[in-house]
């Protein structure tokens, strides 16, 4: 197939499918922009790989496993861990009362309780921030991170004895 054959190719399909694939995207990364990157990255793919493309399925098919796989690949990447770390990070120093005295104690106290969480193991921290911060179910950190639920399950349960005796130490259980 020469260029202008796989240019024609690609165009047609980004017209025709390509806000549905950003649509499939956004649910996976709850993020238009990401959504666009990553639907911009399967047409990069589908360009590269058209000529194997062998006609088994539609095209659409197609272009959403691709889609499908670049947002599973960029929910399991390092980057998108980062951001939502620092995320988390940016939003546990949050306040309810407006007051100063309590708006400085939440800060410090928000700050305690981060420094002894990211004082965990990586794969802890992960499943906690996830689990409470995000609020997200044991299934879906499974399916985020790439492990059995029974592997998020344990990791909760353990980063949760590990916290307990930290926390207390901290004193963060007094009112």
């Amino acid at each position: 197939m020469d260029k202008s054959e796989k240019d024609d190719i690609l165009e047609k399909v980004m017209i025709e499918h390509g806000n549905e694939l950003v649509r499939l995207a956004f649910s996976y990364v709850k993020d238009k922009e990401t959504a666009k990157d990553l639907v911009q990255n399967s047409f990069i793919k589908c360009y590269k790989n058209i000529d194997s493309f062998r006609y088994d399925s539609q095209i659409k098919t197609w272009l959403s496993r691709i889609t499908i796989n670049e947002c599973k690949d960029y929910l399991r990447s390092r980057n998108y861990k980062m951001e939502r770390i620092k995320y988390f990070i940016k939003n546990t120093a949050r306040t309810v009362l407006p007051s100063t005295e309590k708006t400085v104690l939440d800060k410090y106290k928000g700050k305690e309780i981060k420094d002894t969480i990211f004082s965990l193991p990586k794969v802890y921290r992960e499943v906690v921030y996830l689990y409470y911060y995000d609020s997200l179910t044991t299934e879906e950190i499974a399916d985020v991170l790439d492990i059995p639920v029974n592997t998020v399950k344990t990791r909760l349960r353990r980063a949760k004895q590990r916290l307990k005796p930290m926390l207390k130490e901290a004193k963060f259980n007094e009112g």
